[in-house]
């Protein structure tokens, strides 16, 4: 019995997934950091690329 108590107080007290957790949680919200900034400066660039071809299609 006290093996038992004694493997699930180690369990508890582990942190090695919580660890894996964070870790997945922080990739998480860099992901969608990144995929703001590209939509954000995806509508400049498109815009730019617009400009330049209006541009030379005038002249």
């Amino acid at each position: 019995m006290k093996k038992l108590t004694g493997g699930f107080r180690s369990f508890l007290t582990d942190e090695d997934g919580a660890t894996m957790v964070e870790y997945g949680m922080m990739v998480a919200l860099i992901a969608a950091v990144c995929a703001a900034i590209v939509g954000i400066l995806g509508g400049q660039i498109n815009q730019a690329f617009t400009n330049v071809s209006n541009a030379i299609a005038g002249a």
